[in-house]
């Protein structure tokens, strides 16, 4: 990755000590397996501290918050704190909660569009579109700088809605050149609890897929368009999604997987997969059973 997409990514990673916990404050929490509670957008979170720290950060899982240990800001808590605000915070100057809690989500949805952009910039296959790539991040850069004001009545749709036209003609540019000859089109197909251990997914469009608890274990998912796809309690053990696309470190913590998953080198495995039996060596101990 070259030198400015390196610093790029590092600025879109979420940086809790320097963050007022907005994310604790300005989203709304529906009681679920992801959340114990239910909690209103704007409304602290009852595990907060005074000093804006999580008073259960290290037993999340374990209390029932395990929405909280898969969600990512990608750096847009920092940013919105130190940045746009100056170092103010909620606390101490309440008058400008509101207004933080509603520039927040914006925010938020800019930085992962910049990461998506920046991903892109790396892509060689892309290239013809680098140009258009580049403008795109820079105008993405340029709103993640306005003034709270401006952000707060931002048309993020209209913006997101070109971005997104942009990064599916780089997947389909990048997806193109596989060997296979049947690229599979999986695009916000419903794949709930799916079976599909071992799958060639190479190349594969699965954008908005829903593969809630799917089994992915040993599937090969390299140059797989994975943008916004949902695999929470997917299984992932020994899957490889080395240069899949678009993939974020929400998604990957959200599944299950193993010290055999290959993940792309922006991305970091989850302590709580190293607790999970790697369901790959099962089958192989199985299919060896039966040979002896």
């Amino acid at each position: 990755m070259h030198e400015p997409q390196r610093e790029t990514r590092t600025a879109l990673r979420a940086d809790c000590a320097n963050c007022f916990a907005l994310c604790c404050v300005a989203l709304t929490l529906t009681s679920s397996s992801d959340f114990a509670i239910d909690k209103d957008a704007g409304r602290p979170c009852p595990n907060l501290q005074d000093d804006f720290r999580c008073g259960i950060h290290t037993r999340l899982r374990s209390e029932g918050f395990s929405g909280c240990t898969v969600y990512d800001c990608f750096g847009a808590g920092q940013k919105v704190s130190q940045e746009t605000y100056g170092g103010r915070d909620w606390r101490s100057s309440p008058d400008i909660a509101a207004q933080m809690f509603q520039v927040f989500p914006v925010m938020r949805q800019l930085h992962e569009l910049l990461w998506y952009l920046t991903e892109a910039l790396t892509l060689p296959s892309a290239r013809p579109l680098h140009g258009e790539i580049r403008r795109a991040l820079e105008v993405t850069k340029r709103h993640t700088e306005r003034p709270a004001v401006d952000l707060a009545e931002l048309d993020l749709a209209t913006h997101r809605d070109r971005v997104a036209g942009l990064l599916l003609r780089t997947s389909e540019l990048v997806r193109a050149t596989t060997s296979r000859r049947k690229k599979r089109n999986h695009r916000g197909a419903d794949l709930i609890g799916a079976r599909l251990p071992g799958a060639d997914l190479c190349g594969a469009d699965l954008r908005g897929a829903y593969l809630i608890a799917a089994d992915l274990s040993g599937a090969d998912l390299r140059l797989a368009d994975l943008l916004g796809a949902d695999f929470r309690d997917a299984d992932l053990s020994g899957a490889d999604l080395t240069g899949s696309l678009f993939l974020t470190q929400s998604q990957i913590t959200a599944a299950r997987g193993s010290a055999k998953t290959a993940l792309p080198a922006s991305l970091t495995r989850p302590a709580h997969w190293a607790d999970q039996p790697d369901q790959t060596d099962q089958v192989d101990r199985a299919a060896a059973g039966q040979h002896t």
